[in-house]
């Protein structure tokens, strides 16, 4: 389920969601992941609460993400 508010006229760019996570200084990662999507957790900088979550098969997520399981990898 994709709590994030979006702009239905334009598509988030997941790369982006997870840039600009990681510049606050919170904490992302993988929660499920197959060859074609992915499953990403949301928390607050402390890593322990959960904040949103999103999935996605953008190609150039998969591509960011690599084998990474989360922001501190």
């Amino acid at each position: 389920m994709d709590r994030m508010a979006h702009d239905s006229s334009e598509k988030p760019d997941p790369v982006a969601i997870l840039r600009r996570w990681e510049d606050s200084g919170a904490v992302w990662r993988v929660l499920n992941r197959r060859d074609d999507r992915v499953t990403i957790v949301l928390y607050q900088c402390t890593g322990g609460e959960e904040v949103d979550r999103f999935t996605s098969g953008d190609p150039e997520l998969l591509r960011f993400l690599g084998d990474r399981r989360g922001s501190e990898d």
